[in-house]
């Protein structure tokens, strides 16, 4: 089939990027499927100006300062709303909008609006901080988040988190557990060690060397050399549409951050701990794949689900967008929400697969039947078992598309009878 290849834009282009960036996300399509990506503003002014419309920018004050948000569609009733937070080196755009605008994703915003939140200083076309600016800290960029909800009017959200987006999103969820009704965490990391302590500090001329450093966090070193494109596209990024002073100035608070400070909880004691669901999420090839895992070791195990995505990166929202817009939705269906959402294609693939792979669908509660009678304690999550598998014990190749679910073989006596699961797709 020939092909062509297209400067082609995420669906909002026009909204979100304007035209001075048309080359971000260039990709090839086959010459029958251009009519899903073509530019909105090639498809007329009425068309551009609908998309305009669905979009609400502006910059909330809160105790710590202003906040750049972006809300796509309408609160739906007693909903939550997806809230996204972004890593170092990225805003919204650069971090969502490959997931979000993926024909994958549309079924889950039909029933949900978002609101993407931007780091102080890092949306698109920021201005510098003036000379003395104090940058807000993890805490207090969590405790923003309180004053986004309440001017919008909003009891509770469903949040995802990239890299120090992740932090701050389960910083939130500890200090206000009823404002969260699940959590996605790609690339979590809960410790407060820096991964660049030292270039906040002691480098000179960091402003040369940032653009490496920040690529290093995003990408794993595989990525970087098979992955050539994407890599220069973020490098790009970083250098030409990221202010490098307001991007320091968040590094630095991400290097600062305390560890989390949270434990699995244990029969008869009071751990610090997540209350909500949460799925983290990492590619096998990321460089927080270490991070990730001890995250998932120190949270309840009847609550967490850890996805490990095969033949991924960094960034799998970037780079496998249709399987982490599957996997958010069966977290979604496992809340309650979404529960006639149709047969995909990760489920078609475990339900023909036989007995090595357990069904997403096998383990939930069915009281979950409707979104008017769900419950918010979760039952269906306590019927997870988790594993430890190493990457060479898999019972599949890494190019198949199932979710692998297998029991937890590393399970320690302190422990004992709690359970979780680690998918690996």
């Amino acid at each position: 089939m020939k092909k062509l290849r297209l400067n082609v834009l995420p669906k909002y282009a026009p909204v979100i990027y304007g035209k001075e960036n048309p080359g971000l996300f260039s990709r090839c399509f086959p010459q029958d499927q251009l009519h899903k990506y073509l530019v909105p503003e090639l498809l007329g002014l009425e068309f551009a100006n609908s998309l305009s419309s669905a979009l609400k920018e502006q910059d909330i004050e809160t105790l710590h300062g202003s906040v750049h948000v972006t809300v796509c569609g309408t609160p739906k009733g007693n909903r939550p709303i997806i809230l996204t937070y972004h890593d170092i080196g990225m805003n919204h755009k650069t971090c969502y909008n490959p997931l979000f605008n993926s024909e994958d994703m549309q079924e889950i915003t039909q029933h949900f609006a978002v609101c993407h939140v931007d780091a102080p200083g890092q949306q698109d076309g920021a201005p510098s901080f003036p000379a003395g600016y104090m940058y807000p800290s993890m805490d207090q960029l969590a405790e923003m988040i309180p004053g986004i909800l309440h001017q919008f009017g909003l009891r509770s959200v469903i949040g995802m988190g990239t890299g120090a987006g992740a932090y701050i999103l389960t910083r939130f969820a500890l200090n206000h557990p009823e404002m969260v009704e699940g959590l996605v965490l790609i690339n979590v990391n809960p410790c407060a060690e820096g991964w660049m302590d030292w270039a906040a500090t002691k480098i000179s001329g960091w402003t040369q060397a940032l653009p490496d450093m920040v690529i290093s966090h995003l990408f794993g070193k595989e990525e970087m050399q098979s992955n050539i494109e994407v890599v220069h596209t973020y490098r790009h990024h970083i250098i030409n549409d990221m202010n490098p002073g307001n991007l320091h100035l968040f590094i630095n608070a991400y290097n600062s951050r305390r560890d989390l400070e949270i434990e699995r909880p244990l029969p008869g004691t009071n751990a610090v701990t997540l209350q909500c669901p949460a799925l983290l999420v990492v590619g096998d090839n990321s460089p927080a794949v270490d991070a990730v895992v001890e995250c998932n070791s120190k949270l309840d195990p009847t609550r967490t689900t850890l996805l490990k995505m095969a033949d991924c990166g960094g960034l799998p929202q970037i780079s496998q967008p249709a399987k982490l817009a599957e996997a958010f939705k069966y977290f979604v269906q496992g809340m309650g929400y979404m529960p006639s959402a149709s047969m995909t294609r990760l489920m078609r693939s475990r339900t023909a697969s036989g007995s090595s792979v357990t069904s997403l669908e096998g383990t939930r509660s069915r009281s979950h039947t409707s979104e008017g009678t769900r419950s918010r304690s979760h039952t269906g999550e306590g019927t997870r078992s988790r594993s430890h598998t190493s990457e060479g014990t898999r019972s599949r190749s890494h190019t198949d598309t199932r979710l692998e679910i297998t029991p937890n073989s590393g399970s320690t006596g302190d422990s004992a009878g709690l359970t979780s699961m680690e998918v690996s797709c």
